[in-house]
């Protein structure tokens, strides 16, 4: 969450250019009504709904204020000028859901996206590489991607 809307900010309120936004099962939106993946793995996959909505709680000033995309970036009215993006999700995650959808928005905006859902997978599993060939794999993969966008990715101006 803090690195998608960082780079929200930086490109609203101008900063230094970014070449990337890596994601790792980001938190994108405030679930005000919970559903889909909030539901499905809402209890007994890692993180939970309860427990998401407590970090919200902490994370939040008042309630009201999760309707800014400073706080749920996926409420942004465009993704269009942020730059290129990494996102893994997790198949078995609350997050799931959210995460797919910021990369849709993404894409939707211009934005070019690196997108990976690992399966069987649940939130936390990047701290298993090594160990799991999924999180071993999803390591890779964001290796891999910012390899990439560092080689390739042209020297920007700032946006201020």
């Amino acid at each position: 969450c803090l690195a998608a809307v960082t780079a929200l900010r930086i490109r609203d309120e101008g900063g230094p250019a970014l070449c990337g936004q890596l994601l790792f099962y980001p938190v994108t939106d405030y679930p005000s009504a919970p559903g889909g993946s909030y539901a499905a793995f809402g209890a007994g996959y890692g993180l939970t709904t309860q427990g998401n909505l407590w970090f919200w709680n902490q994370y939040l000033a008042e309630p009201a204020a999760a309707d800014h995309p400073y706080a749920s970036p996926l409420r942004a009215q465009t993704a269009s000028g942020l730059p290129s993006a990494c996102v893994l999700v997790a198949e078995y995650d609350v997050l799931h859901d959210e995460g797919r959808a910021y990369a849709k928005l993404l894409r939707k905006g211009g934005v070019p996206v690196f997108e990976r859902s690992y399966a069987g997978m649940n939130h936390g599993f990047l701290k298993y590489a090594g160990v799991v060939s999924e999180a071993s794999a999803a390591v890779r993969d964001a290796c891999d991607w910012l390899k990439t966008i560092l080689q390739t990715e042209p020297a920007r101006e700032s946006h201020g």
